[in-house]
């Protein structure tokens, strides 16, 4: 759903852009059409290629938004509250385990999962006849 709304948000930037663009030509040719020397038909292109590229730098910006918001919503579901997480703030650390173990706390506490028994090892690996251990 997210790429779907992704690429219809992409194609209404593009389509902006696109629009923006051609005001900017016609906006050119009437005042190429006006303008009395060489030097002010340069003006007016130079607008346009101005206006052009603040357009494209538009278009670009809200691809790069509507791409984030796809991937904001694709990972949602691993920050740690139910709301959004803001860009930049600091995620909060879990509190420690309460209880008589894993998820058995009171409600409402978060807990931090058992670490693996054995722990993994840190050294070089040892080639052993079943894979490596």
């Amino acid at each position: 759903m997210q790429s779907a709304k992704q690429k219809l948000s992409d194609m209404a930037s593009t389509a902006k852009e696109r629009m923006v663009v051609c005001e900017a030509k016609a906006a050119e040719k009437a005042e190429q059409a006006m303008a009395r020397t060489k030097e002010e038909k340069e003006i007016a292109h130079q607008r346009r290629k101005a206006k052009e590229a603040e357009a494209n730098m538009d278009m670009h910006m809200a691809k790069a938004t509507h791409a984030e918001e796809k991937l904001m919503a694709k990972q949602s579901h691993y920050h740690l509250s139910q709301g959004h997480v803001t860009h930049g703030a600091p995620v909060p650390a879990p509190a420690p385990v309460i209880g008589h173990g894993y998820r058995h706390n009171p409600p409402g506490v978060t807990s931090v999962p058992p670490a693996a028994y054995p722990p993994p090892p840190t050294g070089p690996h040892h080639h052993h006849p079943y894979g490596n251990v």
